[in-house]
Parts: structure tokens; C-alpha cells; sequence
């Protein structure tokens, strides 16, 4: 059985880059490590999640900052900023000056709707505007127009011996080019085609036509091309929870299976309201994951991926699990590393 219709072209990783309320420096730090180490091993791209008032990253363009400074190739990518939390002018000035910094590396991921646990935290985030704040997709539209260098003020201009510019600066080039889109249904695949973004997929979809994870995986990478300017061409990332075991130890196997089995029941039906379907995680020996993800539909429909590394694991855990996936499952995907 051939393992993939087409061989995988971009190897990535997410991480979510969990601290302790006590000592946040180190986890902050074994996060840059874990990143260093995906370079060393040719990953073409790292990613970092966005989470607020809780232990993992809060500050993702900071972090990406550091990390720019300690890389030289790796691609560097937020999955994804909720642009609820963001005022886009503001964030398009930070994404522009860690590109820049970064020699043209940022991938930003962002996506729309109101910050989670909205009730509990509108007075803190938007204490005068809470009831009439947009969170749709006019968000994320604002902050393309301000990344893609879009006239966003008629201030301009020099004034006495200061001088004004009437688009957000820094501008970096390509960097529009460069922007991603996490999306879960057909409506937000359409909407990301259709403003020319690159689609993130993840482990999470809205079963709205299916109840089989991947083929309603596939039908939002199908519609997203047929509204893109690119087509078939237009970019698309599978964040899949992959765990290969080749070289873990027999404690590190225990902990990895118990970890998916609990995670398993969410996977049979649809969850809550929004009928939102979890892919499960696959566990296993590289050769087992290569064939389980060559019957994956939607994984035979594209060539860049961002591996999604568990949340709760060690530091040792996650080295393990990237080695074996640069060394092992990638190459049988078809992936070879940059020269």
C-alpha cells in the first residue's frame, strides 16, 4: 500500500509550552529548548498555542521573539491567537516586528469568535465595550488589512521632527502571504479561501455534514482551495496528536497509551451544542502511524503537517517524541529535511 498519494513536503510540530505558577521561567525555557531542538532535527516549522489566564503561553509573538534570536531556519507559527483577546492594529505591529526580526519566519495563526469563558473575563478584557465588541470575522479582516500593508489612518506625514505613517510599521514584506487561518467548518474554510489565508487544521472539526472526522476534514480542505485565489495550490496544515513510540521506553509507552485512552470516548460522537468532533490521538510504532495516517482522507490531501505534541507530558517525553518523528515517521511519509 503506497503510504501517501503524495509524499509529505513540510514537517512541523505544536507545542503548548505548559509552566509552573512557581517557577515559569523554566517551562518558558524548556519550551525554547523543545523548538531549538526541532531545528536541529530539520523540522521546517514550530508552532505555539495561545492560552490565556491559565499555565501554558499567554504571549506567543514574545515567546517567537526569543526563539528568533536562538534559530537560524526554523519557520515559527502561532496556532492560533483568538483575535477576541487582540486590538488587530497593535497585534499587526507585533507579528511585523518579529518577522523582521525573524528574517521572514512568522506564520501567524489566528482565528475569530468571542475569548472563551467570555462572561467571566469581559470586565477585566473589555470593561466600556464588552456588550458591543465584534469578534466575527471583521476581526481577523482588520488585522490582514494592517498586515498587508493597507492605508489604515489618514495621519501621515512629518510633524515638527517626527514623522508619521499612514499604514502599520514596521512593514514586512511576505508576511501577508504568511497568514493562517485555524478554522473548523465549512463556513470558516470558505471565509479563509476566500481572503487568500493559508487553512490550519487541527484534531477538532464541527460535524456539520458527517459524523466521520475525516471526511469532514476533507470537505473543509476541499472548500477552502475552491474559494482560494491558489486552488489546488493554496496552502493547507494537518495538526494531527501523533505520539511514535520507536525509541521510548517502556514506562513512556504506558503513560502515551493511557493518555489516548482517556482521551478516546470524546472521539465516538459529537460534543455539547456545537457537535464538535475530536480526531483521536495516534499512538504506536512509526510504521503503525504512517499506515493509519495513509487511510487518513484527509491527511492524503496535503503535504504540510504541524504534529500536535500532547498537553501534560515531560520535558523528555516531548525530545523523544520529535526525535522519532524526524527520524523515523516523517521519512516513511515521504518528508526529507532541507540541506
Amino acid at each position: 500500500m503506497p503510504l501517501t498519494s503524495k509524499p509529505l513536503r513540510r514537517l512541523g510540530f505544536l507545542t503548548i509550552g505548559l509552566f509552573d505558577a512557581d517557577d515559569p521561567r523554566r517551562g518558558h525555557e524548556s519550551t525554547l529548548e523543545i523548538i531549538e531542538l526541532g531545528e536541529r532535527l530539520g523540522f521546517d516549522s514550530a508552532w505555539v498555542r495561545h492560552r490565556h489566564l491559565q499555565y501554558g503561553i499567554s504571549s506567543p509573538v514574545a515567546v517567537l521573539a526569543a526563539v528568533s534570536q536562538r534559530t537560524s531556519r526554523i519557520e515559527l507559527g502561532t496556532a492560533v491567537i483568538p483575535m477576541g483577546w487582540e486590538n488587530p492594529l497593535r497585534l499587526a505591529e507585533d507579528l511585523a516586528t518579529v518577522d523582521i526580526l525573524s528574517g521572514g519566519r512568522l506564520n501567524p495563526g489566528v482565528s475569530a469568535g468571542p475569548p472563551h469563558h467570555y462572561d467571566q473575563v469581559k470586565g477585566a478584557l473589555h470593561p466600556d465595550t464588552a456588550d458591543t465588541e465584534d469578534f466575527g470575522h471583521e476581526r481577523v479582516r482588520r488585522l490582514l488589512d494592517c498586515v498587508r500593508g493597507e492605508r489604515v489612518t489618514d495621519l501621515s506625514g512629518v510633524e515638527g521632527f517626527e514623522v508619521f505613517s499612514d499604514r502599520v510599521q514596521p512593514h514586512a514584506p511576505g508576511l501577508g502571504r504568511r497568514m493562517w487561518y485555524g478554522g473548523g467548518s465549512l463556513r470558516s474554510a470558505q471565509w479563509a479561501g476566500e481572503q487568500g489565508m493559508n487553512l490550519l487544521t487541527s484534531s477538532v472539526v464541527r460535524a456539520e455534514e458527517s459524523e466521520d472526522f475525516a471526511e469532514i476534514q476533507l470537505s473543509h480542505i476541499r472548500t477552502f482551495r475552491a474559494h482560494h485565489p491558489d486552488g489546488d495550490r493554496a496552502r493547507v496544515s494537518q495538526g494531527l496528536v501523533v505520539i511514535p513510540t520507536d525509541t521510548a521506553s517502556p514506562e513512556q509507552r504506558a503513560k502515551y497509551e493511557h493518555y489516548a485512552r482517556q482521551r478516546l470516548p470524546r472521539t465516538a460522537t459529537p460534543q455539547g451544542p456545537a457537535r464538535m468532533m475530536f480526531a483521536p490521538d495516534l499512538v504506536g510504532t512509526s510504521k503503525d502511524i504512517a499506515e493509519r495516517l495513509a487511510s487518513h482522507a484527509a491527511f492524503r490531501e496535503v503535504e504540510e503537517v504541524a504534529f500536535a505534541l500532547p498537553f501534560t507530558f515531560d520535558h523528555e517525553d516531548y525530545v523523544q517524541i520529535l526525535t522519532d518523528i524526524a527520524t523515523e515517521l516523517a521519512p516513511a511519509l515521504g518528508w526529507q529535511p532541507a540541506p
